[in-house]
This record gives C-alpha cells, structure tokens and sequence, in this order.
C-alpha cells in the first residue's frame, strides 16, 4: 500500500504482527500499519471464513501481508507462527499484542479459577512467548517495536471485571520491566490503554451499561477503532524512538489523574 507518510512515520521495509486482527480493534490496527508502509501478518485462531473476508478486504484496500492462524498463548504454536511469518514476509520488526477472549462480568466469587487463567494465558503468557520469539531478531538488528493493547480498566478498577483487571494490570506491568531490559538494543515496549470501542463482539452489550459509559467519556462521543491507528503507528514509527514504557490512553479523556 503507498501513501504520501512522512519519513519519521513510515514503516515502509518493516513487517508486522498484529494477533487477533481480522476483527474489531485488531483489524483496524492492521489496516493503520499497512497504510504506513508495512507489511503486515493477520493473525487469528477461530473462525477462518471470518478471518479470510477480513483478509480479502485488507488486500482489498491495498495492504500487503499475509494470514496466520495460530493459538498466540501455545508454547508450541508461536514459535511456528513467527517462523512461518519470517518466511513469507521477513522476521517481524513490530510486534503488536492484541488478541483478546470474551471478557464476562462476574461477581469474584462466580470466577473460577480456569477463568483466570485464560486471562493470564492471554494477557501475560502470550506476550513472554511471542517477545521470546521474536527479539533475537529485533535485537540482533537493534530495532525493534513491542506494542501491548491494554486497558483504561487497570486505572479505573472496574468492578465486577477482577479477572480481566488483573490480568491486563500484570500485562502492564511486563511491559514496563521488558521496556527497561531492552532499551540498549533500540528496542521500545509500549502499551496503549483503550476505552470502551463497541466493535462487533460488544454487538449484545446491554445499551443501558452502554449509555450509562457514553456519557462518562469528556470528548463527549465514542471511541472509533481508527482511534487507535494514530497511536499504534507513531509508537510503531522512528518519531517514537525515544518513548519507551509508556502507557498511552486512548479513551476521550476517561481517566484523567
């Protein structure tokens, strides 16, 4: 895909991994790096027809890349989805994590333990498996790009929500310590904490929780996935070299401190 980018953003010659983009937040993240020069692997686990149309419709609007299914929290899968990316495409230089399972509000005595660790396993152990896979590469190029999608949720202690808060809070905290660990290689680790952005899997969200959210936000609208595109790009571009640790909150202002 070529666009007039500024040389500071763009990613032109760089290869990308989003997890879970051929839906909602993820898919449009995935366009914004396209759009920015990259290559781009969308990554995804159920559901092929959907993830192939979403596919078609990337290709569709110019984007170059390929699709991967892969299980991101398997200590056996990732390994083979950054090879089989680093074969097609070139070892992956962005590395941004945002696959996420369905999130339901429970009082903390309905969670079970299982649920929990479905959290963890997405939120923390697959981001340690896919860095592991992917920084020799990045370090030995002394360039690299490590995006974590977290959430307004940590700041605001949702309640009813603990698995998910917790989850997300150590994925924060991962972040910061790996941040700091390879920064001498040229390497920044970022999280972006977005909102609430209705996308498709929020299609039965009850519009009472809904509204009573909506008229929290300061911006006074909803938050669009495009939201995200800016911020995904300029952390993924060399204008962002110097930033590193930073939990950037895209939500209309929501949590202000």
């Amino acid at each position: 895909m070529t666009s007039p980018v500024h040389p500071s953003f763009s990613l032109t010659g760089r290869v990308a991994l989003v997890t879970g983009s051929t839906t909602g937040l993820g898919k449009s993240m995935a366009l914004a790096l396209s759009r920015a020069g990259a290559k781009v692997a969308m990554n995804y686990y159920n559901n092929t027809p959907r993830a192939e149309a979403a596919f078609a419709e990337f290709r569709a609007a110019g984007g170059e890349g390929m699709l991967v299914r892969g299980d991101v929290s398997s200590e056996t899968d990732v390994p083979r989805l950054v090879a089989e990316i680093a074969a097609h495409l070139g070892p992956v230089d962005i590395l941004v994590l945002n696959a996420t399972p369905d999130q339901p509000h429970l009082p903390v005595e309905e969670y079970a333990w299982s649920f929990y660790q479905q959290m963890l396993d997405f939120f923390v152990k697959s981001p340690v498996l896919l860095a592991q896979a992917c920084l020799p590469h990045m370090k030995a190029q002394r360039w690299g790009r490590i995006i974590n999608i977290g959430s307004e949720v940590v700041a605001l202690g949702v309640p009813n929500f603990t698995a998910y808060v917790a989850a997300k809070a150590g994925q924060n905290g991962f972040n910061r310590s790996l941040a700091r660990e390879v920064a001498k290689w040229g390497i920044t680790v970022n999280m972006i904490a977005p909102g609430w952005i209705p996308v498709e899997r929020h299609a039965g969200d009850p519009q009472e929780a809904k509204d009573d959210y909506r008229a929290l936000i300061p911006a006074d609208r909803w938050g669009l996935p495009e939201d995200l595109s800016g911020a995904v790009v300029f952390l993924a571009s060399e204008a962002a070299s110097f930033v590193t640790a930073q939990n950037l909150h895209v939500n209309g202002g929501l949590t202000v401190h």
